[in-house]
């Protein structure tokens, strides 16, 4: 082992970056093969070129990486190499070998770019997937609790007709009062003027006030529907009822009630 002599901080900062000759480079090899101070050396350069590399990433490098790297290829070597030990030379640096290292390092970078960039691509595509499946999960949620509804044996089923009217408007409404769920179908309803809409209410059986249970429009055959609206779970019913109210709802019904219907004595 060779250990009268070392590399240059120089040399092995280009040796790094693969930017020295053939036979330079073989002469390197040899030497390095020797001297375990040059392999710890060149070790801590290659790893400070790659943090510089990736650091296009945004991600802060170690804390002192650029300053070790840089007192260790300019003109001060460090500290801990032996004062006694002569740097070898592999001679003076050519014009085309200093563009190789510029070049080279070049490379890293627009390497690590490249890398960032498929990063980046993938995060997205991932958050993209898991909107998906968040979307499929609620719309199973929901639809789910529709089938619990329409199957359920203890929801109140309720006809609601409007009289002396051609075709007849009607609706069905099937209820769930513990859970405060709801559905209604209404057909042959006739079209809402502008800024008005229908607004369905549950007259609750203990006297108290009508809860509205939500707006609806129908469509341009008179069909119209409310799924799953917001109201309070609890609530006993004894009918419900239809109104024309404004687009924005009503506290309380407006009269005429054009849809209306009682819940059977069984509560079926």
């Amino acid at each position: 082992m060779r250990d009268a002599q070392h590399i240059s901080q120089e040399d092995l900062a280009l040796y790094a970056m693969q930017a020295l000759s053939r036979d330079e480079s073989a002469a390197m090899r040899e030497h390095l093969s020797e001297c375990d101070l040059c392999r710890a050396e060149l070790a801590m350069l290659t790893g400070d070129l790659a943090m510089v590399a990736l650091s296009v990433d945004q991600r802060p490098l170690p804390p002192g990486a650029r300053q070790r790297f840089a007192q260790r290829i300019g003109p001060n070597p460090p500290t801990e190499k032996p004062t006694e030990s002569a740097p070898i030379h592999l001679g003076p640096r050519s014009g085309r070998a200093l563009w190789m290292g510029w070049a080279v390092a070049a490379v890293f970078l627009i390497a690590a770019v490249g890398l960032a960039f498929q990063v980046s691509s993938l995060r997205a595509r991932l958050k993209s997937r898991e909107d998906q499946i968040a979307a499929l999960e609620a719309s199973e949620s929901r639809s789910k609790q529709v089938d619990e509804l329409l199957t359920a044996t203890s929801a109140q089923r309720v006809l609601l007709t409007a009289p002396k009217t051609s075709p007849i408007p009607s609706g069905r409404v099937v209820y769930l009062a513990p859970r405060g769920e709801l559905m209604l179908q209404a057909n042959n309803l006739a079209p809402v003027p502008a800024g008005k809409a229908y607004e369905l209410w549950v007259i609750p059986a203990d006297g108290s006030a009508p809860v509205p249970a939500g707006l609806f429009h129908p469509d341009a055959a008179g069909n119209g529907s409310l799924v799953l609206p917001s109201i309070p779970q609890g609530i006993r019913a004894k009918a419900f009822g239809v109104t024309l109210e404004d687009a924005t709802g009503a506290k309380s019904p407006t009269a005429p009630i054009l849809l209306a219907g009682s819940v059977p004595a069984s509560g079926g």
